[in-house]
């Protein structure tokens, strides 16, 4: 069995968080729409904070270019802009039983570098990654035009020194 996915299931149900969720959700990444910055606890903004100071000047071959509003809880690279977002709410789908092996091909466990994702295909085909068994949760949102697991891989790799060194391994804030 999928150790990943259990350690995932294992974490309780918050019935809120779909809606949480939803009212922090983001917007375009191309820099027309401001972005949806999340609110996280005092102990996850800390790390948030910590992870914005080592995240690289360069992404996937892309230079970084925050979003508006600036924010110690957003990072972007390039344009149309691959957009990580800390101390958001857990993604329903990480406690779905359905998700993973014979299930939601939508939404599936993986780990890169040793950092655990909850990898989410969304309607319009791009793809939203957010860390799992880590203290905060941390979500990247890949552009329009660049959807797929593969291409994530490369992005995943280049966020994976700064999310094990900023992120500590754990159980993240229910808020």
């Amino acid at each position: 069995m999928n150790f990943f996915r259990h350690r995932l299931l294992g974490l309780p149900v918050a019935p809120a968080a779909a809606l949480l969720l939803a009212a922090t959700g983001c917007s375009s990444a191309d820099g027309d729409t401001a972005l949806a910055v999340p609110s996280p606890d005092a102990k996850t903004a800390k790390v948030c904070r910590a992870l914005h100071r080592v995240l690289p000047g360069k992404l996937d071959g892309r230079s970084r270019n925050d979003p508006g509003p600036r924010s110690a809880y957003t990072a972007g690279w390039g344009s149309p802009a691959i957009i990580l977002r800390c101390g958001v709410v857990r993604p329903p789908k990480m406690v779905d039983p359905e998700v993973g092996e014979g299930g939601d091909p939508n939404a599936l466990p993986g780990t890169v570098n040793g950092v655990d994702w909850l990898m989410e295909k969304q309607g319009d085909g791009t793809w939203r990654f957010t860390t799992a068994n880590r203290v905060a949760y941390v979500q990247v949102s890949l552009p329009e035009g660049m959807s797929g697991q593969e291409e994530g891989a490369g992005v995943l790799t280049g966020l994976a020194s700064a999310v094990k060194k900023a992120v500590p391994e754990g159980i993240a804030s229910m808020t």
